[in-house]
């Protein structure tokens, strides 16, 4: 086998030769299963890449999400909890695993607005990807704190980094195109002292991989399946090795679509292993989308936001626990030991268990909690007003009680509409809904409220930069402008989900705030049963789980075993449309059988 990025003492080279990755000068197989460690509990790292390499994998691919790391605009965290990319690297130099770094600036992964922090969007004229200087300054900033993290995990250090990527999928993106850019990426991270090889992954057409390719860097392809995606990228570069950067064991699951188990890849595996072709599973292990990561598409289908779990059909599932995909591949794998070696033990499944019925009480109403408000003539974007998604509450009073078709342009992404208190009906962009009829009032001057929620920006292609949240351009009825707002922003932050005053909270106005309480002798991973409720949010000690929604196709949330404590636990629920509360339970999995 391969050499061991385990051992400290012992230096290894890692270099490109016209066809091959050479490590220590022979030609070296990548077999690499992605792993996102913002989307895995720090307490997991380790399991999760012992599973990698008990399945026959030698390299751990791995996204650097820019925006969970810039934890507000120029402070980067990489030190807590799971942003504590360093430890991570440890771990998988100490499990004798190599890594194939991603660290965008853009990184699609269905991560909100492709990992770019949208405070940039409060820009209207912004250029994402290019040499915009406003863009380029944050990028910069950004790349020299992650170097001064990443740089003694380098090969040439003695770490498991073999190669750093530069962008992503550029050749995919229509407005890019921007050498410069390119270029200048590569510049910072040489002039931050990162030495290793370089490498560019695009999809395998010679447009693609012409666009997007760097310099001496490797070809990834997203995916490269057959001889011929091998040819195309020799002739965009017959001077560098290429591999399949991305083979794809599952996809991503959209609101209201059907769930992903996954595929078996017999034959792309066979393919590789035969010809002694580097490749990437993406994703090895998707892990779980929480608080407000999930990002969105939007295609022929119109705007789709991606669900809260990213367990993505892959071969260990969102809690860790190896799927059968799992362990045909690693028999398959197994095939192709040299005589006499064979694979790590698979490693004990972390557990998981049920939780009972966990009463519910209506605790309180955002109704109840409004912020001070900001005023403003015109509506404003969550990001113009320094928020990213939540929610925010867009009022005035109209200047006629007769009613008509109230028009909001362009709604990003979900609205609930009262008047004068009164719930009217829900606008969602996932349908093409903008507009709806407002009854007659009794008042001469009634309240117009409109409760938007944003739901994932777009993370891949032209769209992105157009996806502002809330109400982006202007609400009309009957055709005439509505001015005159105030705006209340609810940004959904863990200390204010867990600091809720309790109120009355009296009537049936949408927009309910559930508490319950429960005491654990023992905790471990559990996942939260919410069919019970409508489309909202859930904190389990403070901890944003991500969203639900009872359009499936995911019903719970995971709670990993670190959220949870022995004794006394909090759940804090926001559903927009619920107003009664309903209990919750904890199950083992995605599919077990209610209690």
């Amino acid at each position: 086998m391969a050499a061991s990025a385990g051992a400290a003492e012992t230096k290894h080279t890692f270099t490109l030769s016209t066809n091959d990755f050479l490590l220590d000068g022979k030609p070296f197989q990548i077999r690499a299963g992605e792993i996102h460690p913002n989307r895995v509990p720090k307490e997991y790292w380790r399991q999760r890449i012992q599973m990698a390499k008990a399945m026959g994998l030698n390299t751990i691919s791995s996204y650097v999400f820019w925006s969970y790391h810039e934890v507000e605009e120029g402070r980067f965290d990489f030190k807590t909890w799971n942003r504590d990319i360093g430890a991570f690297l440890q771990i998988a130099k100490e499990e004798g695993m190599w890594v194939s770094f991603r660290p965008g600036p853009y990184c699609c992964g269905e991560y909100d607005f492709g990992a770019i922090p949208t405070y940039l969007l409060r820009y209207p004229d912004l250029k994402i990807r290019c040499m915009d200087t406003r863009y380029m300054a944050a990028v910069e900033r950004y790349l020299r704190a992650l170097a001064a993290v990443i740089r003694p995990y380098q090969i040439t250090n003695g770490g498991p980094i073999l190669m750093v990527q530069i962008e992503n999928e550029y050749g995919s993106y229509p407005p890019g195109h921007d050498r410069k850019y390119l270029e200048r990426l590569c510049a910072i991270w040489r002039d931050e002292k990162i030495e290793v090889p370089f490498y560019t992954a695009d999809g395998a057409s010679e447009h693609a991989l012409t666009t997007g390719m760097v310099p001496g860097g490797a070809l990834g392809m997203d995916p490269g399946t057959s001889e011929a995606h091998w040819a195309v990228a020799k002739k965009v570069n017959p001077h560098v090795p290429a591999f399949c950067s991305e083979v794809y064991p599952g996809w991503l699951m959209h609101w209201g679509k059907k769930w992903n188990y996954g595929k078996n890849l017999h034959n792309e595996l066979k393919f590789y292993m035969d010809s002694k072709k580097s490749f990437a599973l993406y994703m090895f292990h998707g892990g779980s989308n929480w608080g407000f990561m999930a990002g969105a598409n939007s295609g022929g289908s119109g705007y789709e936001p991606d669900i809260t779990s990213y367990d993505y059909g892959s071969p260990v599932d969102e809690q860790g626990r190896a799927t059968q995909h799992y362990m045909t591949m690693r028999q398959q794998l197994a095939a192709y030991l040299p005589a006499g070696e064979k694979l790590p033990d698979i490693p004990e499944s972390i557990p998981a268990m049920r939780i009972p019925k966990i009463e519910m009480k209506r605790w309180t109403s955002l109704w109840d909690q409004l912020p001070a408000s900001i005023k403003s003539e015109q509506v404003k974007t969550f990001e113009t007003l320094g928020q990213n998604q939540g929610l925010m509450l867009y009022r005035t009073r109209l200047k006629q009680s007769g009613g008509g078709q109230l028009v909001l342009r362009h709604l990003h992404d979900y609205a609930l509409v009262f008047l004068d208190g009164k719930y009217i009906g829900t606008l969602n962009r996932c349908k093409g809904q903008n507009a709806l009829d407002l009854p007659a009032t009794d008042s001469a001057a009634p309240v117009l409220d409109i409760l938007v929620e944003g739901m994932g920006h777009i993370n891949f292609a032209a769209a992105m930069t157009a996806d502002r949240k809330g109400i982006t351009e202007q609400v009309t009825l009957d055709k005439t402008p509505l001015t005159n707002w105030e705006i209340f922003p609810f940004p959904l932050d863990e200390k204010w989900a867990m600091s809720l005053r309790k109120t009355a909270a009296t009537g049936n106005k949408p927009g309910g705030v559930f508490r319950g309480v429960f005491n654990l002798d023992t905790f471990a991973d559990t996942f939260l049963d919410m069919s019970r409720y409508q489309k909202g949010y859930v904190w389990v000690n403070g901890h944003n789980l991500g969203r639900y929604w009872n359009i499936g196709p995911q019903y719970r949330l995971y709670c990993p075993a670190p959220w949870l404590k022995k004794g006394r636990n909090e759940i804090v629920v926001l559903d927009l449309h619920q107003t009664e509360p309903q209990p919750v339970c904890g199950m083992t999995s995605h599919n077990e059988k209610k209690i």
